[in-house]
């Protein structure tokens, strides 16, 4: 199992999460009907989408050099 593609998955089904949970905020408030779960529904996915979004953030950096000859354009 490949954890990266994992990861992304899980992170962008939470960002279409946390979407819909602004939008029916949004919509809460236009109707003028405040309640404090509504406001408090969209800190559900945000709070993984958090930690997924700096997990993938920092994989450049903690993953292993490769080597740059492979890669290196040939100088002459």
């Amino acid at each position: 199992m490949n954890w990266n593609k994992s990861i992304r998955q899980l992170h962008r089904w939470l960002s279409i999460a946390f979407t819909l949970a602004v939008i029916a905020n949004i919509v809460a408030m236009i109707l003028q009907q405040p309640a404090v779960w509504i406001g408090l529904l969209a800190l559900v996915p945000l709070i993984p989408l958090l930690l997924t979004g700096l997990y993938m953030f920092a994989l450049p950096y903690l993953a292993p050099r490769r080597i740059e000859g492979s890669t290196a354009p040939a100088q002459m």
